[in-house]
């Protein structure tokens, strides 16, 4: 459990905060894209947790959390889908060179350019990582950067693994 302290961080410093205050909420049925076109609707991803991550290419937080969302990736397996989604304007023409350049071994190249995710999860800001439990229900959501190789995250995605 957190400490008061914890409740009453600034906003400015989300750094740290896992916020369980949508719990419950769906997983929003929209199709994301890859650099080739293939589509992928995220509800068909229900039967198995998901952390789903909204990120961007000119998002230095982001692109500081890529290589460990793909070693939590790596890590989990099958138990755990992990799922980046760019929100870059500039779609594959940005992603498919990030990509290259980062050479991830586990997380694939999801794209939303309109940035319609963003708005269905009331999130303004990146990254925005959300859990969801094989349901499709939300757990809960981080926004802003976080510290995906922790032991406190792998205590938190257990409740939706368990």
């Amino acid at each position: 459990m957190q400490g008061e302290g914890a409740l009453a961080a600034d906003k400015a410093d989300l750094s740290s905060v896992i916020d369980r205050s949508r719990a419950g909420e769906l997983m929003p049925a929209m199709t994301v894209s890859d650099p080739a076109g293939n589509r992928f609707n995220l509800a068909a991803a229900q039967g198995t947790p998901v952390l789903l991550n909204l990120w961007a290419t000119w998002c230095a937080p982001c692109v500081k959390e890529m290589p460990q969302l793909d070693d939590l990736a790596g890590e989990y397996g099958d138990s755990l889908r992990v799922i980046t989604v760019s929100q870059d304007m500039g779609g594959a023409d940005k992603v498919e060179p990030f990509f290259a350049q980062m050479q991830f071994e586990h997380l694939e190249p999801w794209m939303e350019p309109e940035l319609e995710l963003g708005f269905a999860l009331e999130s303004q800001s990146l990254p925005t990582t959300v859990l969801y439990d094989a349901s499709g229900r939300e757990v809960w959501r981080v926004v802003g950067e976080y510290d995906w190789s922790s032991a406190e995250v792998r205590e938190a995605i257990a409740e939706a693994i368990a």
